[in-house]
């Protein structure tokens, strides 16, 4: 029987491992794009980077809603679905750099941390701050 998931769960879940976000921006045309991700937290927020020539950067230029789908794809199945906006945040190249570092060290480990960070820390990124407007977790899908 699925159980909800509390806030704290939730975030629990969500950093976890190396576990991609899925996102969805709306296109111009009102299709749904949805491509995965690596992010990492900031309180409540979510952080990731994309290029400013990106399919989602665009849309996310137009619209700011969002949605992200987590899940774990391996018995007992768990999922988190997160609604909401997005900004662009105003930093340096040197904070830039250290978001992308702190993202890529999630994924790629500590030995890779930095190389990865300045390849994805380059003017073209952009860093993105999704503000939640609404959380929703279930655990133990199967069970």
């Amino acid at each position: 029987m699925a159980k909800p998931m509390t806030k704290e769960e939730i975030h629990a879940f969500i950093m976890e491992g190396t576990r991609t976000g899925k996102i969805a921006t709306v296109r111009k045309s009102g299709h749904p794009h949805v491509v995965p991700i690596w992010f990492i937290m900031d309180g409540d927020d979510l952080i990731f980077t994309t290029m400013n020539t990106s399919v989602k950067a665009k849309n996310m230029e137009r619209d700011d809603r969002i949605c992200i789908s987590v899940d774990e794809d391996k018995p007992m199945y768990t999922f988190v679905k997160i609604d909401g906006t997005v900004e662009f945040m105003d930093v340096t190249a040197e904070e830039r750099v250290k978001w992308a570092t702190e993202i890529a060290r999630r994924y790629m480990g500590d030995d890779k941390a930095e190389e990865y960070g300045k390849r994805n820390g380059v003017p073209e990124e952009h860093v993105v701050r999704v503000r939640p407007t609404k959380l929703f977790g279930l655990k133990d899908l199967a069970e």
